[in-house]
């Protein structure tokens, strides 16, 4: 098939790749202009970059809404659009344009995790597995019928950055495995359950702000959602930030006010977390290493040189 491809970072060169490699023909690419958003500076392999190393004709848009990209498409006449990772509203007009369609590849098991950074919301939320769907778009946001999808399961110490790595190795098989099914002929594809459907938000500085009344087993997925190279999660010490980079659920149960610097334990430092740990029957947050306001990497037990005194959401 003649396939346009819409696409952006490190998804978007990997269903590119794959594009390339396969028995189709890509005829044009569209992907967005580099950004200084902390986020779409990670994961930011060139979509152009290797459309030009292939000769393979290149768009930069924002938005795909301008009636010159509206009648390139027209003269390049694609069979299907495969889009990944495309970060603004693609119009009907647009996306009903190829004769089958726009297959669009989301790195989640939809119909849950529409939206943005769903790996990230995934591990927080304590998913046992993610993966990627291929499905057809239609007008509202990552919900249109499913053609092929494959889940990863995650590990009890996944990080984020393990998850990336896990479901990019799917967008190739999902992708030419969805495009080989619409080849044959196939239209009828899986309904998305929509009542069972949910859509995340970008990540932002406030998601990552350690909130102590959080029980101690989501906050340590917290941090390993935002492993390097994302920001990292973090809070206040006598008014200075400190970045959270490694901790665990602690062995013991630990009583008193949610921030409180309470104990050793092991290579970490046992922080109270819960809304209800005044009743003693909480694990807490045993921090293993730390990152200073002024760049220091260190163990926790380094760190807090003495016991007592809090950690707060704000300075």
């Amino acid at each position: 098939m003649r396939v346009v491809m819409f696409g952006y970072q490190s998804w978007g060169h990997r269903t590119l790749q794959a594009l390339l490699d396969s028995e189709h023909d890509v005829v044009l690419v569209v992907t967005h202009p580099k950004s200084e958003h902390a986020y779409e500076k990670i994961w930011s392999d060139s979509v152009a970059d290797l459309a030009e190393e292939h000769g393979v004709p290149v768009l930069i848009r924002n938005r795909p809404d301008d009636d010159e990209l509206f009648e390139r498409l027209k003269e390049v006449d694609p069979d299907i659009i495969v889009a990944n990772n495309w970060r603004t509203w693609i119009p009907p007009r647009i996306f009903g344009l190829p004769r089958h369609g726009t297959l669009n590849i989301h790195d989640a098991l939809l119909p849950k995790y529409a939206g943005f950074s769903p790996l990230i919301w995934a591990l927080i939320n304590g998913e046992s597995e993610v993966g990627v769907t291929a499905h057809m778009m239609n007008d509202e946001l990552d919900a249109g019928d499913i053609v092929r999808q494959e889940a990863v399961p995650v590990g009890p110490t996944d990080t984020a950055t393990d998850l990336f790595h896990k479901t990019v190795d799917l967008i190739a098989p999902v992708t030419i495995g969805a495009l080989g099914l619409i080849a044959s002929g196939q239209t009828e594809f899986t309904k998305q359950d929509r009542s069972q459907a949910s859509f995340f938000h970008k990540r932002s500085i406030e998601d990552i702000r350690i909130d102590w009344s959080w029980p101690a087993e989501d906050l340590e997925r917290l941090v390993r959602a935002q492993s390097e190279p994302y920001p990292s999660t973090y809070a206040f010490h006598k008014g200075k930030r400190l970045e959270i980079l490694a901790a665990v659920v602690s062995q013991g149960r630990y009583g008193g006010t949610p921030g409180r610097i309470f104990y050793r334990e092991g290579d970490g430092v046992v922080i109270v977390a819960g809304a209800d740990a005044r009743t003693g029957r909480n694990h807490g947050l045993a921090i293993t290493r730390v990152r200073t306001e002024d760049g220091r990497e260190m163990g926790a037990t380094e760190y807090f040189t003495s016991m007592g005194g809090y950690l707060t959401s704000r300075p």
